[in-house]
C-alpha cells in the first residue's frame, strides 16, 4: 500500500465522523500531491519524512508543517491499530519545526471599520461574508462553529445561540449581543436550514481579497475571534465568565486572547 492509498482510506472512513473534518480533508489532498505520497508504506522512512519537511519549510511557516507532519502521523497510528498495518511509524523518529508563538493579532476600531467595509455585498462580492465576519467579531465564535449554525440552534427571545459541538468537544450556550440578535434577525434564511450557506473553502478565498481590497494583509479570519475576545474582556472582567462565552476550557488558552494594556490595569488599580 502507498502512502496515498491509506491517505484516502483514512480520508474516507475516519475523517468524516471527526470535528474539523473540511480543513483536514483539504491537508490529506495536499499531502497526497506531495512526492512521498507515492512511496510504499516500506519504504516511508525517516528521511523521507523529514525530505518532505524541510521542503515543505521552503515555502509555509513552521505551524502548517507541524500540523502536516501531526496529521500523517495520526493516519498511520490509526492504520495500524485499526486496520492491522505491519509497519513502524517514521514520523516519531522525525524532529519536529519549533513551534511558532501564538498570534495576538487585534483589529483596531479602524481596522475593523475597513474590512467590513471591504465585504459589504457589491457587484459579485459574496453577501454572506459581511454578516458572517459581523458575527464573529460579536459572538467570538470560531470559523467552524459559524460556517456551521443552522437556525434552529437559535433562540433569538432568549439572546443564546446553542452549539452542540464545538472545537473541545464540549457543547457551548453562546449569549447573544443586541446587535448580533438584530443581524439574524435581518437575515434571510436559507431554505435547508443553513446559516452561511457557504463553504470554507469560498469563505477563506473571499476573506482573502476583501483583506488585500482593505489593505490588511496580515490579518485572518481567526483574529476576528481574538479581536472580540480582547473586546469582551473589557465588558467581563471575570475571567470564568469570559470563557463560559469563548469555549475556552483553561485559563491558561484564553491568555493567548487576553491583552488588557498596562494602561486599562493602572485604571483599575485607581
Amino acid at each position: 500500500m502507498t502512502l496515498r492509498a491509506l491517505l484516502q482510506r483514512y480520508v474516507e472512513q475516519v475523517s468524516p465522523t471527526k470535528r474539523g473534518y473540511a480543513d483536514e480533508a483539504i491537508r490529506i489532498k495536499a499531502l497526497q500531491r506531495a512526492r512521498m505520497a507515492g512511496y510504499s508504506l516500506a519504504n516511508l522512512t525517516p528521511e523521507v519524512i523529514a525530505a518532505f519537511r524541510d521542503e515543505r519549510l521552503r515555502t509555509v511557516k513552521a505551524g502548517a508543517v507541524i500540523r502536516d507532519l501531526s496529521l500523517l502521523s495520526s493516519a498511520i497510528n490509526h492504520a495500524r491499530r485499526e486496520w492491522g498495518l505491519a509497519t513502524e511509524n517514521p514520523c516519531v523518529l522525525v524532529r519536529k519545526p519549533t513551534a511558532p508563538p501564538g498570534r495576538s493579532r487585534v483589529l483596531s476600531a479602524i481596522e475593523q471599520e475597513r474590512l467590513l467595509a471591504a465585504l459589504a455585498p457589491s457587484g459579485r462580492r459574496n453577501p454572506w461574508m459581511l454578516p458572517l465576519a459581523q458575527l464573529a467579531l460579536w459572538t467570538a465564535m470560531r470559523r467552524g462553529e459559524l460556517l456551521a449554525l443552522r437556525w434552529e440552534q437559535f433562540d433569538l427571545a432568549r439572546r443564546v445561540a446553542f452549539l452542540p459541538m464545538t472545537k473541545n468537544g464540549q457543547p457551548r450556550a453562546v449569549p447573544l449581543s443586541s446587535n448580533a440578535v438584530t443581524l439574524l434577525s435581518e437575515m434571510p434564511r436559507s431554505a435547508d436550514g443553513q446559516v452561511f450557506p457557504i463553504s470554507a473553502q469560498t469563505m477563506e478565498a473571499a476573506f482573502k481579497r476583501a483583506r488585500t481590497r482593505a489593505g490588511l494583509q496580515d490579518v485572518r479570519f481567526h483574529d476576528l475571534r481574538h479581536t472580540a475576545t480582547s473586546e469582551m474582556a473589557a465588558k467581563l472582567p471575570n475571567v470564568i465568565e469570559l470563557a463560559a462565552v469563548t469555549g475556552h476550557r483553561t485559563i491558561q488558552m484564553l491568555k493567548r486572547y487576553y491583552h488588557p494594556t498596562a494602561e486599562a490595569l493602572a485604571q483599575k488599580l485607581g
